[in-house]
């Protein structure tokens, strides 16, 4: 379990960015600043910089210029990655421009019979464009490194193009290659015997480009759901103006206005209904697929949608304060964290394309010194510039990160950040609170009551705020209809309630309350009590006319889904616990209910952290299930807390997870997806080693064509988003 910074944060837009080694500069270089921590992430385009208040927005801004790059300070409001379509846009022009310029370079030095005289300088004419202008930013973004004294995976394609390019110019201005009759044979493997490499020099181009612009695609749809729920929002709201209707801006709503939402309308922002009976659908925010019924003074949430009838809502929240913008800033916050395997591979990028120039350059020698056939070294290293790619091991991470997170999201479940992966996987034990957590934390009438008894007690108990109190008088509403009136009701402290309903003197409350008044239970009522009692219930003495006449069972009830989510834990491998303040028989009634089998009863608040803490020391990895103030602790403590969404703000920022909705099964379902997205990561990152380790081998041996080289290079940053997207059919 992480602990909370106090420093303040600033997200930047860093813009400039085209491989895992930028990302790792940048980040480097922020780091070496005083007071500041800086995460730096390739696949969101963003920075997070936790900085000591004497260091500005300003100076972080400049940082990241003077490295070359372009940072944008904070916004207003959260704005995904990859929103802006202007590089992919871009992309998407000049790669289409290279492809049309380069088949026919491709298929003039594949195709020996069609090479016509003088078709080595047609290609020339045709690859040079793509090269130059193609090839554009790589060259642009090569300088600038070159400037700083660094290298990236620009400086690797640049390198190579430009080496393959110059050296064909040579040869047919210098050389043999430019005269009539020239003929060229084709390898897939090795060298092609001769020395023009256009083909090579414009298809590795194209293949880069490609690369490029489906990795942009990809990176935008991983980030789709986060932009999906930023535009969920109402755009304009019926705001009423003393009992008028009239069309606003919801940007311009402010707290305290009333407004009006029609079914099928998305409602607002967050608030409070004032008239109207209806059900909301909060399925777009907090996942829950049955709409949930509302009355006047029902808590709604903004971008939920009214159906049934029309209603009224004051608003209680508005702008950044609303609970999708705090879930917007908690998605965005966990995408540009990073996971700890993640750090692995930076530090491998950091130092990668020098490595591979050097390795480039002992390929040239060693090809020269062995065989001296400089055509054969020619190649041979540039294929390891071109074939050496670190763009997949940087985005390994976090594009597998966006759409775990983003997916998450939408199920209703909000990871901290990647942290969280590492902690879910070796997830063992899960504690469980009682009330709130597995039962619905509202008291209610259990089993049947004689509807006298009831109405008697309803009609004394409803003027009183206790819980017991109100669960009485609901239930005898909702069984017996109207109330009668209560002449002279009085609370005796601790005991109970009394009260004269139709002239006759009703005392409600402790057996020991009717007893004082010369009511004592009759055998029937006594082992009624016992059984109340015994099945974890709190019970209530009714008595009237100086006799004892009925026992009512009020307890916290448990969720319809507790018992479910408890058997889909077990199945993960995962040991329930249940932990509560409450006492054994309660403590065990819902624990059988539920099928747990470990019970730890009347814990104290200040001890829940202690019990987390003799978990842990007894060898295992301990998740926490809390909602309330008195489980703030334990979840801080435990090696994975979760907070269910609905809990009080206490519980909700100690936790690593939050449940939006209040159902249990979504703890299950939260270490499925956890361990679903740290699998996909360690999957990428096993690819994009597995990749290189055997490829720069290859192409040092010869046994690569640069241009192949360039389309497998390309194919690796693609295979590794196209695999992170899996993430998106994950089922609850």
């Amino acid at each position: 379990m992480t602990t909370a910074d106090t420093r303040p944060s600033t997200q930047l837009a860093i813009t400039g960015m085209t491989c895992a080694s930028c990302a790792m500069r940048i980040e480097k270089k922020l780091n070496r600043l005083e007071g500041v921590s800086a995460t730096v992430n390739y696949a969101t385009g963003n920075a997070r910089v936790t900085h000591s208040p004497d260091v500005g927005v300003e100076t972080l801004v400049a940082t990241v210029e003077k490295l070359g790059y372009g940072a944008r300070p904070p916004e207003p409001e959260p704005e995904p990655a990859g929103d802006d379509d202007t590089e992919t846009d871009e992309l998407r022009h000049r790669l289409l421009t290279s492809a049309v310029l380069t088949i026919p370079v491709v298929v003039l030095a594949m195709v020996p019979a069609w090479q016509f005289v003088d078709w080595q300088w047609i290609s020339l004419v045709l690859a040079a464009p793509v090269v130059v202008w193609g090839g554009w930013r790589f060259h642009r973004a090569a300088a600038v490194n070159l400037r700083h004294g660094t290298a990236t995976m620009d400086t690797l394609i640049s390198l190579g193009t430009l080496a393959a390019l110059a050296w064909s110019v040579w040869a047919l201005v210098v050389g043999d290659a430019g005269m009539p009759g020239m003929t060229h044979e084709f390898s897939f493997t090795s060298a092609p015997g001769d020395a023009i490499y256009l083909e090579t020099a414009a298809a590795v181009t194209t293949f880069v480009l490609a690369g490029r612009f489906f990795e942009s695609r990809a990176k935008r749809r991983a980030g789709a759901a986060l932009r999906a729920l930023l535009d969920l929002g109402a755009k304009d709201v019926a705001l009423l103006d003393d009992g008028v209707e009239r069309r606003i801006p919801a940007a311009d709503l402010v707290v305290g206005d009333e407004f009006v939402v029609r079914p099928g309308e998305r409602i607002a922002t967050d608030g409070v209904v004032v008239s109207g009976l209806g059900a909301v659908d909060a399925s777009t925010v907090t996942g829950e697929a049955v709409p949930v019924e509302v009355a006047p003074g029902s808590a709604v949430v903004g971008a939920t949608v009214a159906v049934g009838s029309r209603l009224v809502v004051r608003a209680t929240s508005v702008g950044a304060d609303t609970q999708l913008a705090r879930i917007a800033r908690r998605v965005q916050d966990a995408q540009n964290g990073k996971a700890q395997v993640q750090r692995l591979a930076d530090r491998v990028s950091g130092v990668f394309v020098p490595v591979v120039v050097v390795i480039a350059l002992a390929t040239l020698v060693g090809w020269i010194v062995a065989t001296g056939d400089l055509d054969a070294a020619f190649t041979a290293a540039v294929a390891v510039l071109i074939i050496a790619c670190p763009c997949a091991l940087g985005l390994a991470t976090p594009t597998a990160l966006m759409v775990g997170t983003g997916r998450g999201a939408q199920l209703g479940i909000l990871l901290r950040g990647p942290e969280v992966l590492e902690s879910t996987r070796r997830v063992d034990t899960v504690v469980l609170d009682k009330t709130g957590t597995l039962t619905t934390g509202e008291m209610r009438l259990v089993g049947d009551a004689d509807a006298t008894a009831l109405r008697f007690a309803a009609a004394v108990e409803d003027g009183s705020t206790h819980p017991i109190a109100r669960a009485v008088a609901e239930a005898g509403r909702r069984r017996v209809g109207e109330l009668p009136a209560a002449d002279d009701a009085r609370t005796i402290d601790g005991l109970g309630v009394s009260g004269t309903v139709d002239g006759h003197e009703v005392l409600v409350g402790r057996p020991q309350l009717l007893a004082e008044h010369g009511m004592p239970l009759s055998d029937d009522l006594a082992a009624e009590l016992a059984r109340v009692q015994a099945g974890g219930a709190t019970a209530v003495v009714v008595g009237w006319d100086g006799a004892a006449r009925a026992v009512l069972g009020v307890a916290d009830t448990v969720r319809e889904t507790s018992a479910e989510a408890v058997r889909e834990m077990t199945a993960l491998g995962v040991r329930p616990v249940l932990l509560t303040g409450d006492h054994e028989t309660a403590a065990r009634a819902v624990a059988a209910a539920v099928g747990i089998d470990e019970v730890h009863a009347g814990v104290l608040p200040e001890e829940k952290a202690d019990a987390i803490v003799a978990l842990q020391a007894a060898g295992h990895t301990v998740a926490m299930v809390g909602d309330g103030v008195n489980d703030a602790a334990a979840l801080a403590r435990a090696d994975l807390g979760l907070a269910m969404g609905a809990g009080t703000d206490v519980a909700i920022e100690a936790g690593d997870v939050t449940l939006v909705r209040d159902d249990l099964r979504a703890v299950p379902t939260a270490l499925r997806l956890a361990r679903r997205t740290l699998a996909t990561i360690r999957g990428n990152l096993f690819w994009a080693f597995a990749y290189n380790v055997a490829a720069i081998p290859l192409a040092a041996l010869g046994l690569l064509n640069p241009m192949i080289a360039g389309a497998a290079m390309a194919f690796s940053s693609v295979f590794v988003v196209g695999n992170s997207l899996r993430l998106r059919r994950f089922r609850a």
